[in-house]
């Protein structure tokens, strides 16, 4: 099978059996961190609501974990009168739409961007959700461009090119890399991203994403598999690892670009957290807990310094016509 089949099968058993967020899991993401950075993506969000004439809309999530980011992010938006008419879910895993509920009893579920209500404007926010969505893999081998493909070996699955040539699939200015070069590509991302862009266009509204990735087109290996906070052997063990890939972001804008939206540049995540506010906000919350000072500084510098998460992980906003420019991708850090 293609490794974007292996990986979407291998990911629908691992979601579908487990929670696999914090330290009993298998990694951590943002909001698993700091309240702060949730609190700061409902600021966003109100922000931007407010400035957009404070419209009535529908709160959206990709991929919500266990529902901490919706809970932080609204109930820092709520402060400033932005309660949306619904909050909206799209999970597909049973085990996390139970946690869920279990802090947004009056969330509703979704198995598809398709799916969300079409009545009023959508902010919807995907953080780390378009890195667990399945990828191609193509190699240059001496015969030209392949597919790579998980064979069987003895008792144990690898990587190996295809038979059936892949040239037209890589993007020109990678076609002349060197043999073993792998190039990545990802359909099932660029689909949603184009569907949620396309909804924005016709209903109103602002879309967040925050991931690890970079700008393509670019060459390189980037699956990964975490098993206990620590790397693992991707075709080991299928569905007891969490499989993911850098995201292009390139990708993501190419894809969005013909509903006609405003796209950002993608900012590094620590820039986006800093303009937001987050060093306010963290002299704000020692202030009230100075027991907790330093403990609340290293949550900060996880998710804004070089060496955390700040550089590696970006983020993006598509804003609908007529909507305000979303804060945090222009102007001097704080």
């Amino acid at each position: 099978m293609t490794i974007a089949d292996y990986m979407a099968a291998a990911n629908a058993h691992y979601y579908a059996t487990r929670d696999p967020l914090g330290a009993a899991g298998d990694f951590t993401t943002a909001p698993e961190i700091s309240q702060m950075f949730g609190e700061l993506v409902g600021i966003w969000m109100a922000d931007l609501w407010s400035r957009a004439g404070s419209p009535a809309f529908h709160y959206v999530e990709l991929g919500p974990g266990r529902g901490t980011l919706a809970v932080d992010a609204l109930r820092a938006a709520t402060r400033f009168g932005c309660v949306p008419l619904g909050i909206h879910l799209v999970e597909t895993s049973p085990t996390l739409r139970a946690a869920q509920l279990a802090r947004l009893p009056e969330a509703q579920h979704h198995d598809e961007v398709d799916a969300l209500p079409g009545d009023a404007p959508l902010i919807i926010v995907a953080n780390e959700f378009f890195d667990a969505l399945p990828i191609h893999q193509y190699v240059r081998t001496a015969e030209g461009w392949r597919e790579r493909m998980v064979v069987r070996r003895g008792d144990a699955l690898a990587p190996e090119a295809g038979s059936v040539p892949a040239d037209d699939a890589i993007p020109p200015v990678l076609r002349s890399k060197p043999e073993g070069t792998i190039v990545e590509t990802t359909s099932v991302s660029a689909a949603i991203m184009q569907r949620c862009a396309f909804r924005l266009a016709r209903q109103g509204g602002a879309m967040l994403a925050i991931d690890y990735g970079y700008s393509g087109p670019a060459a390189g290996d980037t699956l990964q598999a975490l098993k206990e906070h620590r790397f693992a052997d991707p075709f080991a063990d299928p569905g007891e690892a969490d499989l993911t890939a850098h995201v292009d972001f390139t990708t993501l804008a190419d894809a969005a670009r013909p509903a006609s939206v405003a796209i950002s540049d993608p900012m590094p995540q620590g820039d986006w957290l800093k303009r937001l506010g987050i060093d306010a906000r963290l002299r704000s919350l020692s202030a009230a807990a100075p027991a907790r000072a330093d403990d609340l500084k290293g949550q900060r510098d996880r998710l804004v310094e070089a060496d955390g998460m700040g550089e590696l992980f970006k983020a993006i906003a598509f804003t609908a016509p007529g909507w305000p420019e979303p804060a945090g991708f222009s102007g001097d850090l704080e």
